[in-house]
């Protein structure tokens, strides 16, 4: 198959700060030994910051962050059934792991993926994101990234829809965003009727952040087609439950 670089996003609204954007992957198979074709996906190799550590399936097995076991590996068996046997049987794991400083591109996110593209092509059969509880066999995850002119940052998150506390009101937000260094966008109190808004409220928030934008604590958003009243209160950080993240949480109107 011919080979797609990966691009790498200028970050037009990005200002210095302390933030730091977490990368986390692992990857089945059974890899040919020597240096993964990287370069035909535009990458020089990992990052710095970011590392590889090779496992063999059986002792990682016994890790308590396992990923394919409990909760999580029922759900993956039951959403991607076909992804979630090739993971079992591949007898090798790749981790792929770092946590880099904020920056004005997203080179670093350009060359990870390149890596894990190259991966696929000596021996990976499936990949795994525990930021946006995905699992992907290699022809899946290709689908989704190895796309010409890149991916749609769309395709890095996602995007879910939960109950919210009060009756008839749902609770729209997203995972990934450590990826960009940023907060996930939660979105409470949103009735059915304006829950795709939302959904589009938060893709396009997405967006903005990867692209460098910060909120700030008390900023009101304003947009045509948005109600008055959405007011942005960050909270959360990497222990919290929900998002694993900070987040940057608004409240539908009344």
């Amino acid at each position: 198959m011919s080979k797609i670089p990966f691009p790498a996003w200028e970050r037009p609204h990005w200002q210095p700060s302390d933030e730091e954007a977490l990368l986390q992957f692992y990857v089945f198979g059974k890899f040919l030994p020597g240096r993964a074709p990287s370069l035909d996906y535009g990458s020089e190799g990992l990052p710095e910051g970011v590392e590889l550590t090779s496992h063999s399936h059986s002792s990682l097995r016994a890790w308590e962050g396992y990923p394919l076991k409990g909760g999580l590996g029922r759900m993956f068996k039951d959403d991607a059934p076909e992804a979630y046997q090739k993971a079992v049987d591949a007898p090798e794991v790749l981790v792929v792991r770092g946590r880099l400083p904020d920056s004005a591109d997203t080179g670093y996110l350009r060359d990870t993926l390149g890596v894990l593209a190259a991966l696929l092509d000596v021996g990976g059969v499936a990949i795994l994101d525990p930021q946006t509880l995905s699992l992907n066999d290699a022809a899946g995850w290709r689908r989704q990234f190895v796309v010409r002119d890149g991916a749609p940052i769309r395709n890095h998150v996602l995007i879910l829809r939960d109950t919210d506390e009060q009756q008839g009101r749902y609770w729209v937000h997203t995972r990934g965003m450590r990826k960009f260094g940023r907060p996930d966008i939660s979105v409470r109190n949103v009735p059915e009727a304006d829950s795709d808004r939302a959904g589009l409220l938060c893709e396009r928030l997405v967006e903005i952040q990867a692209l460098g934008a910060h909120f700030a604590d008390g900023q009101e958003l304003e947009a045509e087609g948005l109600p008055a009243g959405l007011v942005a209160r960050l909270g959360g950080g990497y222990e919290d439950p929900e998002f694993n993240n900070t987040f940057v949480e608004f409240r539908w109107p009344e």
